[in-house]
């Protein structure tokens, strides 16, 4: 279970990567492209992350996370690049 939720948080990290970079250089640049790329991001990345969350809490009680570590890895979220690092610094085993 720990691999697949290292899989979904890399992928939501990178979901999260593409939405930010649809933000700051599509809508400025290119505002069609913009707004036909928003909706499919947005909500590929909405997915992602309420999986990350409901893993991150299934994952707590399965491995004795203590709540500092589950914290952590959901503010971690939040943050670009936070789920890679959350995955370097907490996940690997």
């Amino acid at each position: 279970m720990l691999n697949f939720f290292r899989l979904v948080a890399t992928l939501e990290g990178i979901s999260y990567l593409a939405l930010f970079y649809n933000m700051l250089y599509n809508k400025p640049n290119n505002p069609e492209l913009y707004q036909q790329l928003l909706y499919p991001i947005g909500m590929i990345h909405g997915i992602l992350f309420v999986l990350y969350v409901v893993l991150a809490i299934y994952l707590k009680y399965e491995y004795n996370w203590s709540f500092k570590k589950l914290g952590l890895v959901l503010i971690a979220s939040l943050l670009p690049f936070g789920t890679f690092y959350s995955d370097y610094k907490w996940l690997k085993n």
